[in-house]
């Protein structure tokens, strides 16, 4: 873990002093955490308060499809033809986006997916720390489906903190709501034991090249203080605004 490898007094991270670090450098960083964990409210609290820019693979790739570039076109060919996208060509994709921001802060979410996606990454852009976000299932799996929808508006209610006035109906027509299946509570445990079977190989090679630190909970506004301090204390990175 990233805390043992900080030394006595001299507060060392892997080999380098962590003030001299987190001044000389921009930080690479990774976030992991299950659909339903709440990573898209951490990550934007980290973008706000470290000045971290939040980067979605899913994002990434459809800008470079959307821009038609030589990589994009390739990649969107072979996803029409149905066929599997070789791990260098995510690669090569991703790193068309990262190569612009290399002054940048940045924080990356989505991608690596696989092993030798990672030494890709490792090698290419060295990742610096990651933050692993721990949920129980069944915390995901009540806050997933507690979501009913109205199809024809769009309108959303979850029956813990945006009910319906009247259960299982819609507040303006009164027509029935329906859940999503993707909301499913079987769904949802599926999506999650997918979730955990990719990423778990991830987290032991982070772990074991000792930049991984895990933050259980919850709830994001518990779990946020923790991954502040470590940022702030551990990491020693300055905020650039006031923890929210």
């Amino acid at each position: 873990m990233l805390l043992k490898s900080l030394v006595g007094g001299g507060r060392k991270f892997c080999g380098l002093h962590v003030s001299q670090w987190s001044r000389s450098k921009h930080h690479h960083a990774l976030i992991i955490g299950p659909p339903g964990g709440g990573k898209g409210t951490l990550s934007k609290r980290i973008v706000n308060n470290f000045g971290f820019e939040a980067l979605s693979s899913g994002d990434m790739i459809r800008n470079q499809i959307r821009q038609q570039t030589e990589i994009g076109n390739k990649f969107a060919a072979l996803v029409n033809d149905g066929k599997l996208v070789p791990s260098d060509v995510i690669m090569q994709l991703v790193s068309t986006e990262l190569e612009q921001r290399q002054d940048t802060n940045w924080m990356l979410d989505g991608f690596p997916r696989a092993i030798d996606q990672a030494h890709m990454l490792q090698e290419k852009y060295p990742i610096d720390f990651v933050i692993h976000i721990d949920v129980p299932v069944d915390v995901i799996v009540g806050r997933l489906s507690a979501r009913w929808c109205h199809l024809p508006s769009g309108r959303i209610y979850n029956t813990d903190y945006n009910p319906p006035k009247v259960m299982g109906f819609d507040d303006v027509t009164g027509e029935p709501l329906v859940q999503r299946e993707d909301d499913k509570p079987a769904t949802v445990r599926n999506r999650l034991e997918l979730y955990a079977e990719e990423t778990s190989p991830l987290v032991q090679f982070y772990s074991d090249k000792g930049i991984l630190k895990t933050f259980q909970g919850t709830e994001s506004d518990v779990i946020y203080p923790m991954i502040h301090a470590y940022m702030e204390k551990t990491l020693q990175i300055a905020p650039v605004t006031v923890s929210n």
